[in-house]
């Protein structure tokens, strides 16, 4: 009994110190996604608030959306687009953009491109991010989690 306990012991010590290895240092995608030695890059956080103006329930208003999620799509496909989501509502926190560009003026222009924005649905509260140079990644794999309808 003590030795299967010691064994077992032993063999997760093993596992465990095999899983803390660092993973191998890859340089072409750490300079190909502009990160640093430590893997970061700068960004731009928008935060997207509830603006003044609520567009009333009905077409008009889904066309905006509609809008706005081709809007998302655009910037996703010029490569200035990397994250975008929704939040709860909760204090008026309506979504986030994160571009991949440390230029505010840049990143302003292209959120005053949305719908959302134009029309006073939301309003935008843009800040400098410093953050892992992987997110660059999530626009390559997120369409391969998306499962196909039937």
């Amino acid at each position: 009994m003590i030795r299967t306990v010691a064994c077992t012991l032993a063999l997760l010590a093993a596992l465990s110190a095999h899983a803390q290895e660092p993973p191998a240092y890859d340089a072409a995608r750490a300079q190909a996604w502009g990160g640093n030695d430590n893997g970061m890059r700068s960004y731009v956080f928008v935060l997207l608030k509830t603006g003044p103006q609520r567009m009333p329930d009905g077409p008009a208003r889904d066309e905006m959306f509609k809008g706005h999620f081709a809007n998302i799509q655009r910037l996703v496909k010029e490569g200035l687009l990397v994250y975008a989501g929704p939040f709860d509502g909760v204090d008026g926190w309506r979504g986030l953009f994160i571009f991949a560009t440390a230029d505010l003026d840049l990143a302003r222009r292209a959120v005053e491109t949305d719908p959302v924005v134009i029309h006073g649905e939301m309003v935008p509260e843009l800040h400098k991010h410093f953050g892992s140079a992987a997110l660059l990644a999530v626009n390559e794999w997120h369409p391969r989690l998306i499962k196909p309808k039937p």
